[in-house]
């Protein structure tokens, strides 16, 4: 468990399903504030970016709230450790064809919509339970097992430029990039919140490191 001085801050940039998240913090045994408010932010040990929505609101909303550059500077500068959720892994891209604006370039990628072979057979979103391949080896996957199953809601996914972010892949007609991490940076395309005991395991291990 983190160390009780340990600030836990769930942004609040208005795109989220915030308490959901909270909750699950909470049923973990960890406190975590979910909080707008920069100050507050700034002065957290680590964070977490969750998202649903739309691609480009969730950057006019960051940066109309201050916390873009916010989170630059923790991120980047501060080396603050922080998880991604569904959307808030997509802000971490260049790019996205989402409305066609550029995110927060923590990762050199690009967020496009999934081109399916066959819309019928895979419907977009992609909703449900999926596996996660294990690219590379990661402290953020321990004990999580083998064939776990993980709970996506996504039209969009990532396109990883360099395949050493590349955490997880998830195959849904084709593999796509599932996690990413590097550094201090750990963004998930699937819904731990969601996702019972392992998205549990998942987010203990982010509290841990």
């Amino acid at each position: 468990m983190q160390n009780k001085t340990a600030q836990i801050v769930i942004v609040d940039y208005g795109m989220g399903n915030l308490r959901s998240v909270q909750k699950k913090m909470e049923l973990i045994g960890v406190h975590a504030s979910i909080s707008d408010d920069l100050k507050q932010i700034e002065q957290a040990d680590k964070l977490i970016l969750p998202g649903v929505g739309h691609f480009a609101s969730g950057v006019r909303r960051l940066k109309e709230s201050g916390i873009w550059h916010l989170l630059n500077e923790k991120v980047l500068i501060k080396k603050t450790p922080i998880i991604g959720i569904c959307l808030g892994m997509q802000l971490m891209a260049k790019f996205s064809e989402e409305g066609h604006v550029d995110g927060l370039g923590w990762f050199d990628a690009q967020v496009i919509r999934f081109r399916v072979s066959d819309k019928i057979v895979y419907k977009v979103p992609h909703i449900g339970w999926n596996t996660l391949e294990i690219k590379k080896e990661s402290a953020f996957l321990n004990n999580i097992s083998p064939g776990a199953q993980f709970y996506f809601v996504h039209s969009f996914h990532f396109v990883c430029a360099n395949s050493d972010d590349e955490l997880t892949s998830t195959t849904y007609d084709y593999p796509f990039t599932s996690a990413v991490y590097k550094e201090n940076i750990l963004g998930v395309q699937f819904h731990p919140e969601k996702s019972h005991d392992q998205g549990e395991q998942l987010l203990r291990n982010f509290v841990k490191i």
